[in-house]
């Protein structure tokens, strides 16, 4: 215990002492606007130590009370992150230790070593440890396991020169990851047996040619026959019909693209003709023309009969119905109103190119040398024509400005988007749209004018809202006739009833014309 006279060291330390035991930090806000005049503390305390205790000591220092000032003085204070936070008293951080301690301690467990007392002889110690021969040791002849015993009875998986495909199945992957179903037709199979799909489940990032080479290894693992070419390239998928008809009016699925970016669940596996008159990817068809357009029917060699190329004709044009008797009939193109011999072979022909003609009806001689014979460069350019190929033309408005728009035509549609550079648009305030036509709504695309080799102007006529629009387009001659020869492929490879309606409209008004003409040269004549 200490007693003290001087008011100033009392509330200074008085005031350290609410500071310093306040956690809370409500003593220091408090009292921070009643600090301590330190001016006034040294007047005093010089005051106070001239007169009661002397003053100054002999060697210029201030005396016990001079200290005051000092004194009255309290430390500073800074706050730190756990402002406001008490902490933890010490009796509870030691009891925490100890807690720990003990439960680390439960976890060790001390054990007394002891000295040996017995004494073992060297042959003893060896006995525990015996070197043991495992080279004599006799084989176990207990149960197989379940590997042993599948591998036993599926020796041809072994030999499958199609297992780095494997890879691609989607069987066991269902439900986890994203998998694709096709039914599959194999056209080298028998007539009985290609009725029936081959399911297959693939992965969907696998290519068509990993697709491919999947359905050669599970046609091999489950037995089939023939067995296949080992070369995974001699092999196409083709678009098929639901009950197995190979979609020739499509080309085959580019190999190097995946899989799921085409929506097909019903594919065939089809042999790419490998005649040696023909090259690798090229394939032998039969061309039937009719009233209407024409058809492009495959054919597997020159033995089959002409039968079967007619229930294929008739099997693609629309309307027409099995058991509905012989309405039509075969006639060579060279050679009108000669029906051809539906037993013999189309070797015996030494044509490609017939016509399809109604069984009361005739066919006009003067059309008989207009076609030339059918050339295969003919029948690639027809196929190529589906494939989506993109221009970048001109496209011609009301006012005679031009736009330059992107044309991308495919099998499916005719896409026209607008460049982002339109300065000639912007000009008259007209910004060209997006526009999608479906090749169902195409009705003609004929060329206009042809000026010079660098420019020429074509117009395509399409079917929207119940009215016939018409759009045109100027370009180089060569894109022009390219776009033109293109777009009248996919037409006549389509009976679209768009296009068969708008020639019938054409035809109408051209007669009407004609008769408006006749009367008024009759009335003037009179």
């Amino acid at each position: 215990m200490a007693f003290l006279d001087n008011p100033t060291i009392i509330l200074a330390h008085i005031r350290q002492s609410h500071v310093t035991s306040d956690d809370s930090g409500m003593c220091e806000m408090v009292l921070i606007d009643h600090d301590v005049d330190l001016e006034k503390c040294h007047s005093t305390a010089t005051s106070a130590g001239g007169g009661s205790m002397g003053g100054m000591l002999g060697d210029g220092s201030v005396g016990v009370d001079g200290q005051t000032c000092d004194l009255s003085q309290s430390m500073d204070i800074t706050s730190s992150w756990d402002f406001g936070i008490r902490r933890r008293s010490n009796t509870a951080q030691r009891l925490e230790r100890l807690r720990k301690e003990r439960q680390n301690q439960i976890k060790c467990k001390n054990v007394q070593w002891k000295e040996r007392t017995s004494s073992q002889s060297a042959d003893d110690l060896s006995s525990l440890f015996e070197k043991k021969d495992f080279k004599d040791r006799p084989r176990c002849t207990g149960t197989k396991s379940t590997l042993s015993l599948r591998l036993e009875q599926c020796p041809q998986q072994l030999n499958n020169p199609f297992n780095e495909y494997s890879k691609f199945d989607g069987k066991g992957h269902v439900g986890t990851t994203a998998t694709k179903k096709i039914d599959v037709y194999l056209s080298m199979q028998s007539a009985q047996e290609k009725l029936h799909p081959m399911m297959v489940v693939t992965m969907a990032n696998a290519r068509v040619h990993d697709l491919i080479g999947l359905i050669c290894w599970q046609y091999t693992s489950e037995g089939r026959e023939p067995k296949l070419n080992e070369n995974v390239n001699t092999y196409c998928l083709h678009i098929a019909e639901d009950d197995g008809e190979v979609d020739t009016d499509f080309p085959p699925l580019d190999s190097n693209e995946p899989i799921h970016k085409f929506g097909f669940s019903t594919l065939a596996l089809v042999e790419k003709y490998s005649s040696p008159g023909l090259g690798p990817k090229q394939s032998l068809f039969v061309r039937i023309n009719a009233a209407h357009g024409f058809s492009l029917i495959p054919v597997d060699s020159l033995k089959v009969t002409m039968k079967e190329i007619l229930q294929k004709a008739l099997k693609k044009r629309k309307g027409s119905q099995k058991g509905s008797g012989p309405m039509y009939r075969l006639e060579k193109q060279t050679e009108p109103n000669v029906a051809v011999d539906l037993d013999s072979t189309l070797e015996n022909q030494s044509t490609l190119e017939f016509c399809l003609v109604r069984e009361n009806s005739s066919r006009g001689e003067e059309s008989s040398e207009e076609d030339p014979p059918i050339d295969i460069t003919t029948v690639q350019d027809m196929l190529s024509s589906h494939h989506y190929k993109s221009f970048k033309i001109s496209m011609i408005h009301k006012l005679r400005f031009t736009t330059d728009v992107q044309l991308g035509i495919s099998g499916e549609k005719v896409e026209i988007d607008p460049v982002t550079n339109q300065k000639t648009s912007t000009k008259f305030w007209i910004r060209q749209k997006p526009i999608s036509i479906d090749s169902d709504l195409l009705c003609a695309c004929d060329l206009v004018e042809e000026k010079s080799p660098s420019h020429a102007i074509f117009k395509l006529t399409y079917l929207s809202n119940h009215d016939y629009k018409a759009l045109y387009f100027e370009c180089d001659a060569a894109t022009v006739n390219e776009i033109v020869l293109k777009v009248n492929y996919i037409l006549e490879s389509r009976a679209s009833t768009s296009r068969a309606d708008y020639f019938a409209q054409k035809q109408r008004k051209l007669s009407r014309r004609t008769s408006f003409s006749f009367q008024k040269d009759k009335k003037s004549g009179q």
